[in-house]
């Protein structure tokens, strides 16, 4: 398998140069809740008015943080419980984040075998007009077989975006299949493994591939393990904030360059205006400036981890 895209428009170099113009590895989830918007967004009921609220609500998570970070991860779930409308809502999210110069990852945990795979893979990946939902990358599973990620890595490969396997979950559930024991090790080793081949085959000048995994900070031990592991493979790591995982935990997921990771926040972030440090300081009147002063913490956090690794 070898690279098909013009190398200025490969997944994994793109994200490294926007990790390194925004010098952090942010990533903040767009993961809207009624119960949790800001007063003011929601006009009206039912799900036509839920979807301008949430579409209302991620416009303005990004405006704060697009100077700030290189990417954002929608999750899919959100828009898809509020049927055609939160959808219609989706679509104007991922453009309206591109339109800022973020990269989108859909957090849509997609797959399926033979021609439905192919078309999952055609439907979300590809920035721009390269498909219809325009989005950078997706987040994939791999329990169909190697198979059924083929589509999604030769569409990625076509089209200068990139796919994220879920390897190791930050819930404390995943362990019940991913840590089985088969031949020796357990079964995220296995998929791990593949997931690291599939990398290696698709690496651009920046050393990574297009094909990425998720592991959670909530496993640091782990995390450290699979860094080790799958060298060519940039890490998408949930279970920042509100799940338990710190920049500590985070800090062996990078290679020696301040590379390799993004770390994902989303409740910390987005409705950082309902946290205790920061609800009397803004309130919800002043979410947005909320938004960004979280955004801001957590970059500092990480960066003095990954500055503590280069000493």
């Amino acid at each position: 398998m070898t690279t098909s895209v013009h190398p200025a428009n490969h997944f994994a170099d793109r994200l490294a140069a926007a990790v390194r113009q925004k010098g952090n590895p942010v990533l903040v989830g767009l993961d809207p809740r009624v119960e949790s918007l800001p007063p003011g967004l929601m006009t009206g009921s039912g799900p036509e008015a839920t979807a301008r609220g949430y579409e209302a609500f991620c416009r303005g998570v990004i405006d704060v943080v697009a100077p700030l970070v290189a990417a954002v991860k929608p999750q899919a779930a959100f828009f898809e419980q509020l049927g055609p409308a939160g959808m219609t809502a989706l679509k104007a999210v991922i453009d309206y984040a591109a339109a800022k110069g973020l990269l989108v990852i859909l957090d849509g945990k997609r797959n399926d075998i033979g021609s439905t795979a192919q078309g999952y893979a055609e439907a979300y990946l590809g920035p721009g007009a390269a498909s219809p939902w325009g989005c950078d990358a997706l987040t994939v599973s791999p329990y169909l077989g190697d198979d059924s990620l083929t589509p999604f890595v030769e569409t990625a490969q076509g089209r200068g975006a990139g796919i994220f396997v879920l390897v190791k979950t930050s819930n404390p559930g995943g362990q019940r299949f991913q840590d089985i024991v088969a031949e020796g090790r357990p079964l995220y080793r296995h998929v791990a493994d593949y997931v690291e081949s599939l990398a290696a085959q698709t690496a651009g000048s920046s050393g990574y591939g297009s094909v990425g995994a998720v592991v959670g900070a909530t496993y640091p031990e782990q995390l450290a393990e699979l860094r080790a592991a799958m060298p060519h493979t940039w890490l998408l790591i949930p279970g920042y904030g509100a799940q338990g995982g710190t920049a500590k935990d985070c800090a062996a997921a990078f290679d020696a360059n301040g590379l390799g990771a993004i770390i994902n926040n989303s409740r910390g972030i987005i409705f950082a205006h309902s946290r205790k440090e920061y609800k009397d300081r803004f309130g919800p009147a002043r979410w947005q400036e909320a938004v960004e002063a979280a955004t801001r913490e957590m970059v500092e956090q990480l960066q003095s981890e990954i500055a503590a690794l280069r000493r």
